[in-house]
């Protein structure tokens, strides 16, 4: 992956680099009430067949760069290609047969049942007028395994907890079945178990149906543990990338968290902070 402010200026892309399933090139991403764009990166490529996890301290534009990347935000430069086409070519329902993604901002009718929103992942399959089939309710059932929320299934989303509605709409992203899925801090609100399990289909999806997976992450030890390529963004631009063992390092805690931290791999990463900068 080539960025416009590499920290680690040495760094070549990967051979899987090469072959990525989602490319920005040359991107401007901004707002129209701020004069100056949230992100500037040079290039940014998400290899396929491999997880990808984004991190970086709040406001550093992880989910600004993500929504770009799923024609949630429109740049006002550059050009992103999923599969080497153009996003901006595909099709509402084409592209969510291509590409899965979960945003923070979610919303649901109180009313509808879990099962019912997990089912409204298989939209893009399915016509104005036409009912669900063998192959969408495979789809469902599998998502509501993945997410671990059968027993979840027949209640209300309005009687769901913040982490619980987190859970079934990861379920519903899961249900399109997309061979690219991009998750914006899919484990906000979930506690420890549910983080892990969360990360654990993360690989699984990945190991097991090869899906290429993007992921903002706030935990940079999970993301260690859970992802092949780490992006480290730091105000807008992209301080270092690559294996974590490259890129979570000592120096990324102070210059891009502002934290004083001891850094070791057994061989699963151990961070531990000492003091804030």
């Amino acid at each position: 992956m080539q960025t416009q402010d590499t920290h680690n200026e040495d760094a070549q892309p990967s051979d899987a680099a090469t072959d990525s399933a989602l490319v920005g090139t040359d991107l401007e991403i901004g707002y129209p009430t701020l004069e100056e764009p949230v992100v500037t990166v040079d290039r940014v490529d998400v290899p396929e067949g491999e997880v990808t996890a984004l991190v970086g301290p709040n406001g550093s534009g992880k989910s600004t760069l993500v929504k770009a990347l799923a024609r949630q935000h429109r740049p006002d430069a550059g050009e992103i290609r999923l599969n080497d086409r153009n996003i901006e070519s595909f099709g509402q329902k084409e592209l969510a047969r291509e590409l899965g993604h979960l945003s923070q901002e979610n919303t649901a009718p109180d009313s509808v049942s879990v099962e019912d929103l997990v089912y409204h992942g298989r939209y893009p399959y399915r016509g104005f007028f036409e009912s669900v089939d063998d192959a969408d309710e495979r789809a469902v059932e599998r998502a509501i395994d993945l997410a671990g929320i059968d027993h979840l299934r027949e209640k209300s989303v309005g009687n769901l907890s913040g982490g619980q509605k987190q859970l079934v709409f990861i379920a519903m992203v899961l249900a399109q079945e997309t061979d690219v899925l991009l998750l914006d801090e899919p484990t906000t609100f979930l506690d420890l178990h549910h983080q892990l399990r969360v990360m654990e289909t993360v690989r699984r999806l990945n190991e097991e149906r090869d899906v290429t997976i993007a992921i903002v992450l706030h935990d940079i030890a999970q993301a260690a543990r859970f992802a092949d390529n780490l992006i480290a963004l730091d105000d807008g631009s992209v301080y270092d990338w690559g294996p974590p063992t490259n890129v979570v390092t000592e120096e990324l805690l102070e210059d891009v968290f502002d934290v004083d931290a001891a850094v070791r791999y057994t061989p699963d990463p151990e961070i531990v902070p000492k003091r804030s900068l």
